[in-house]
């Protein structure tokens, strides 16, 4: 039983951890005009979209469903993507770092205001595609 408890608080203990943050910036446009700004900056990159999710749409769509009249994002889109370059060196480093992948930009609008952004990475290698992930948000937000 003291085992239990113990590998108990230690897993509480280890959460914070393994807490993600969002990296956000105001955009000053449309919601279009940023999910726009955002697809381009990681096309110009050469890098090739994997996937858009319309997270706004299907929160809007499933609202009632799940018994929520709230309205979370008036629109809400994240832009899935890997580099081919930088995955296999921070793979390389730790065959781990696939869980980090693919990476994703965000767009949303909440309450009238645009933001673009991006969830944190841990510290090491993984910092590299967080400067990744930051550089394709301010191409962007120019």
């Amino acid at each position: 039983m003291k085992r239990t408890i113990l590998a108990g608080v230690f897993g509480l203990m280890a959460l914070p951890a393994m807490a993600q943050e969002a990296v956000t910036y105001p955009f000053n446009g449309t919601f279009g005009d940023a999910t726009f700004a955002v697809e381009s900056a990681i096309l110009d990159r050469g890098l090739v979209i994997d996937l858009t999710s319309h997270v706004g749409d299907m929160l809007n769509r499933t609202g009632a469903d799940v018994g929520s009249d709230v309205t979370i994002f008036e629109a809400a889109d994240i832009f899935l993507f890997c580099s081919a370059t930088l995955s296999r060196e921070v793979m390389e480093a730790d065959p781990m770092n696939i869980a980090h992948c693919p990476y994703g930009v965000f767009v949303a609008e909440r309450e009238g205001e645009v933001m673009v952004g991006y969830r944190t990475y841990p510290d090491g290698e993984m910092q590299k595609v967080q400067a990744l992930l930051d550089e394709i948000v301010q191409d962007a937000l120019e």
